[in-house]
């Protein structure tokens, strides 16, 4: 089956930017939300972002109209799933809500019809058990914001039908994004699984060596060359999905990080980070202003934990045939901005000091930080 017909549920920052790409590459789209006033700011949102890409004469005006008109927002669920080939549930990352949409859209929807979830966390063979097709479901995990971000990890579940894979990857590829087939449904995904648990690591290191925030982050830019630092990347983020990842990894593996207490404490508070106008720092007005992250300041501290913790982890990916070294590379590139792959960066920084640095944390700390023997083999 060809995928012509597009519906998404949830028409908030992901859910309107997965219908914006896909009604940009011709699809026919289907936005649906509970209430009439969140189609109508999804759908100001779309014409703006349309109109910026055309100020940009990255599409023409004739376009504008075009994609948006691609778009059909609705209330209605049985009328918005009438004519889709696929649905992507991108409503927010909650189990009982997702659980209620399923348990609905089972009722309604045509056997035939694909579901897709652009969950960042939540297992994906454990969603597909709430529907009546667990062979028809899969992950695709959008990246935020999903008009920017080229990067698509694609999920099945322990049933999935390895056609439904090949056809929605063959989905992504047309709405001009790059799939990354995460082969197995372990914790985390791929971007995730090292992502979140360096974030947690940083507030460690910060804690036992006694550093700032923005000498951390400012060894993390200049030292392991990422965009930005690791506290400015979580605020970026926005804290809140850092915390509901973290809480819905830990829940399922205890072995992929180690939870600060200060990540729930933020989230509690409702420092967000960026969106909220405070995180790890602080935001004024609407304009990101850049944290002063300096060469200097950087000397300060060598990030040897957290890029252990990282390499750590992206060794279990490999070991666990969860995904290829190329793939794993293009994910982290592609999802964080890494400019160096992932095991280039454990060479360059030293790899008997970062191994001798996790074995010191496992003395004090515990068996998170044992070395994976395969660590030892890429030096």
């Amino acid at each position: 089956m060809s995928i012509k017909n597009i519906t998404v549920l949830g028409s908030g920052i992901m859910g309107h930017g997965i219908a914006q790409v896909s009604a940009m590459a011709g699809y026919k789209v289907v936005l649906r939300d509970i209430e009439q006033k969140f189609l109508d700011k999804a759908m100001e949102k779309i014409k703006w972002s349309l109109q910026k890409l055309a100020e940009k004469n990255k599409i023409s005006k004739e376009e504008v109209d075009i994609f948006y008109n691609n778009i059909i927002p609705l209330v209605d669920l049985q009328t918005a799933i009438g004519n889709a080939d696929l649905i992507i549930e991108a409503v927010p990352e909650d189990f009982d809500l997702k659980k209620k949409v399923y348990q609905e859209l089972n009722s309604l929807a045509e056997k035939n019809i694909i579901f897709a979830s652009n969950t960042s966390t939540l297992p994906i063979t454990e969603l597909s058990k709430l529907t009546d097709r667990p062979d028809k479901f899969i992950g695709v995990h959008f990246f935020n914001p999903p008009q920017l971000m080229k990067l698509v990890e694609v999920i099945p579940g322990t049933t999935t039908d390895s056609k439904v894979t090949e056809d929605v990857t063959n989905y992504i590829n047309k709405i001009n994004k790059r799939p990354v087939v995460c082969k197995k449904d372990v914790s985390g995904f791929i971007v995730n699984r090292v992502f979140i648990p360096m974030v947690h690591e940083a507030l460690y290191s910060m804690e036992r060596d006694n550093v700032s925030m923005e000498v951390i982050d400012s060894a993390v830019k200049f030292k392991l060359e990422f965009p930005m630092g690791i506290f400015e990347l979580a605020d970026y983020t926005g804290l809140d999905v850092i915390y509901k990842a973290s809480y819905e990894m830990n829940l399922r593996d205890k072995t992929v990080l180690l939870p600060h207490p200060k990540i729930k404490e933020l989230y509690d508070n409702h420092d967000l980070g960026q969106k909220s106008g405070k995180g790890f720092y602080e935001y004024k007005g609407d304009n990101y202003e850049r944290i002063d992250l300096t060469p200097e300041k950087a000397s300060k501290y060598d990030p040897y934990s957290i890029l252990g913790v990282a390499a750590n982890n992206a060794s279990w990916l490999i070991d666990n045939e969860v995904c290829t070294i190329e793939d794993l590379n293009i994910a982290l590139k592609l999802g964080m901005g890494l400019k160096m792959d992932i095991f280039d960066l454990f060479k360059k920084n030293g790899p008997d000091t970062i191994i001798n640095k996790l074995l010191e944390l496992e003395s004090k700390y515990g068996s998170f930080y044992h070395p994976n023997q395969s660590l030892y083999s890429r030096k």
